[in-house]
């Protein structure tokens, strides 16, 4: 293999000849023994940084005509996504991202001066005007801007789902339970409306926790005050990055604010653990419920997806909210991690961005996947045994709490211990003693009454208790 020197402030350094990445990202790749290299995401929203650069550096009279248009062809190529093997520095890396910035702009530089045949440096040309401090959190932000736009669709999907299933079991009565234990009766459709409404707050969180990632410090350079950085290119940077993306990025308010402090990527991070919460309760539920199928609840029946067991045959396991909650479990120890590397910034600059990326895109990505594939696989064709459930609610004797306004808390106690001692239900051993008019117990343990849907008509003799 062929090989030139590259040197840096470190020393020179063998280059094969045949790549197009230089000595800082090989260092890199040597120094950072990790297999996940940069996501693809970061790489194609930096070369997207470094065409708006060269656009603005030529509009602003700091590079020449044929060097702009050389970096920008170049850009082009890679957004097309050819030679992606020549990002070859892992997401994890020292430096705040130094070693990504580099890497794309030393590709960048090789590929331009081979197409165009002048002189391309990648510190004075592509990475005019920028430094890795303002570049890498600013493309780091719009791979989660991007990703949120999926994750956004699946969370409607899931809410929208189960607001569907809330309408299509409104009258299946079951027992509520609290504590695992018997408690009033409810319906499906409020359990199946309350798990909606929950995804509806995720909703809002995760939009207001995006849009704050919008405010970026393009221009900034190191530490924000803009140096190095034309006066023409501070102010026009960001618009030329939303002309190519159509993301909205706005220019932050205090560069240096931007930064050094991380909080707002901590507080996306935050939505999507509430989020991770959210599905992780709502799968212990389904899987709850749909236990069994002789010897657990089994009011819930999911789809059938695949064999449960190796031995036990015709065991079928409810594998998609399991998988579910392995995702929400990463994404809540991710953020954990986020946390850590936020808080851990020191004085101008936050070195742990690499760290936090890395782990928003997974969990972005993850929980993307992991929603979809819950409502495609199990919510849609999920089904409520409304017979069985039906059956548990007129014999819970639980259920007799709705006569307490009636009988007195007292009463209605030694009413619902006699039920269950005697295994008869509470209703009738009211019909058998008389306590109440047969159509009053009628009324009171209809599923609107029960499910507080409805008002019992109290009788006279009952109202003088």
């Amino acid at each position: 293999m062929n090989t030139h020197y590259e040197e840096d402030c470190v020393g020179r350094l063998a280059i094969p000849d045949d790549v197009l990445y230089g000595v800082h990202s090989a260092r890199a790749a040597g120094n950072f023994p990790f297999a996940r290299k940069t996501s693809p995401l970061i790489v194609r929203n930096l070369v997207q940084i470094k065409k708006a650069a060269a656009l603005t550096n030529l509009a602003g009279g700091t590079l020449a005509p044929g060097k702009a248009k050389a970096i920008v062809s170049a850009c082009n190529e890679l957004l097309l996504g050819q030679h992606a093997e020549a990002f070859i520095v892992p997401a994890i890396q020292g430096g705040a991202g130094t070693s990504s910035n580099m890497n794309v702009n030393e590709v960048i530089a090789h590929l331009a001066t081979r197409n165009a045949g002048i002189a391309i440096h990648p510190n004075d040309d592509v990475n005019q005007g920028q430094s890795t401090n303002d570049t890498y959190p600013t493309a780091g932000k719009m791979a989660l801007l991007e990703l949120l736009e999926q994750l956004l669709e699946a969370v409607t999907l899931l809410s929208q789902t189960l607001m569907d299933k809330a309408g299509e079991y409104r009258d299946a009565i079951r027992v509520g339970r609290t504590q695992l234990q018997d408690a009033v009766p409810t319906t499906f459709g409020r359990s199946f409306h309350a798990y909606g409404n929950m995804f509806q707050r995720d909703l809002r969180r995760l939009r207001a926790a995006g849009d704050a990632l919008r405010d970026v410090p393009l221009g900034g350079t190191a530490i924000g005050t803009g140096l190095n950085a034309s006066p023409y290119y501070r102010s026009h940077i960001v618009p030329a990055v939303n002309a190519q993306t159509g993301l909205n990025l706005r220019l932050a308010a205090d560069l240096s604010d931007a930064i050094q402090n991380t909080d707002v990527i901590a507080e996306f991070s935050g939505a999507l653990k509430a989020l991770a919460v959210n599905l992780n309760k709502m799968c212990n539920d389904l899987r709850l419920l749909a236990s069994g199928p002789q010897a657990g609840l089994g009011e819930l029946n999911l789809p059938a997806r695949q064999a449960g067991s190796s031995i036990m045959p015709n065991k079928i396991n409810p594998v998609i909210p399991e998988a579910v909650s392995q995702v929400a479990f990463a994404v809540i120890g991710n953020d954990v991690a986020v946390t850590m590397a936020a808080e851990a910034g020191q004085l101008e600059l936050n070195a742990f961005e690499p760290l936090m990326f890395a782990k928003l895109i997974d969990n972005e990505e993850d929980m993307t996947a992991a929603i979809k594939m819950l409502v495609d696989k199990c919510l849609r064709n999920l089904t409520v045994n409304v017979d069985l459930c039906r059956g548990e609610v007129e014999q819970s004797a639980v259920a007799a709490t709705v006569l307490a306004p009636l009988l007195g808390y007292v009463e209605t106690t030694k009413l619902i211990k006699e039920a269950i001692a005697t295994k008869q239900s509470v209703r009738t051993l009211l019909l058998d003693r008389k306590l109440l008019p047969e159509a009053t117990v009628t009324e009171l343990f209809s599923a609107d009454v029960l499910t507080g849907r409805a008002q019992v008509t109290v009788p006279a003799q009952a109202a003088g208790r």
